[in-house]
């Protein structure tokens, strides 16, 4: 009788056991459908924003953009974008500042600040050379950065690199520095260079 009993109380754990792991899979089946619908909205998002035929518009809004922006340098590295915006408030109504930073998240020394208007521009220019935090503002119209035109800086010539001409080789027979009958010496050079 007692191990009939046991049987049935094992089987009863086991069902209910059973029982709570199907109303789980349940719930984490409806999470898993949840989750594919958002990410399917999410992908039609980027898609319809990274559409190839509006890549001609994009950059046409960036341009836009960059009209109604002023470059603003030699800003103080403790400023807070509140206080840049408080300083060209005067000049129209201000939709964005930023202070650009380098990856340890300390300022670099510059901002950009966007305006509503276009207008707003010519005015923040006469900010020129104002003081904040006892610096002298450099404030210019920001230029639209076009990918890919990277100004080329040729390389210097490296004063401590012995370069050989490219011109003919002058025979020795018609143009001797050593003199007659001279041999010249060959010295190793001051630094190894692989091009001899």
């Amino acid at each position: 009788m007692e191990g009939d009993d046991m049987d049935m109380i094992e089987t009863e754990n086991k069902q209910v056991e059973l029982d709570d792991m199907k109303i789980r899979l349940k719930e984490m089946e409806e999470e898993a459908t949840a989750l594919r619908q958002m990410h399917a909205k999410v992908g039609n998002e980027m898609a319809s924003k990274q559409d190839p035929g509006a890549g001609g518009s994009s950059q046409a809004n960036r341009e836009e953009v960059d009209s109604r922006s002023v470059f603003v340098g030699n800003v103080d590295y403790s400023c807070t974008p509140e206080e840049v915006q408080q300083h060209f408030q005067s000049c129209g109504t201000v939709n964005r500042v930023t202070i650009r930073t380098d990856k340890f998240g300390q300022p670099k020394g510059y901002a950009y600040v966007e305006f509503l208007q276009s207008e707003a521009v010519q005015e923040a220019l006469h900010l020129n050379e104002s003081e904040l935090h006892g610096r002298q503002l450099k404030v210019t119209v920001k230029r639209t950065n076009v990918p890919g035109m990277k100004q080329h800086r040729p390389r210097r010539p490296n004063p401590f690199m012995v370069y050989q001409s490219r011109g003919a080789i002058i025979p020795p027979f018609l143009y001797s520095p050593y003199g007659y009958g001279k041999i010249p010496r060959f010295r190793m050079p001051m630094r190894y260079s692989p091009y001899y």
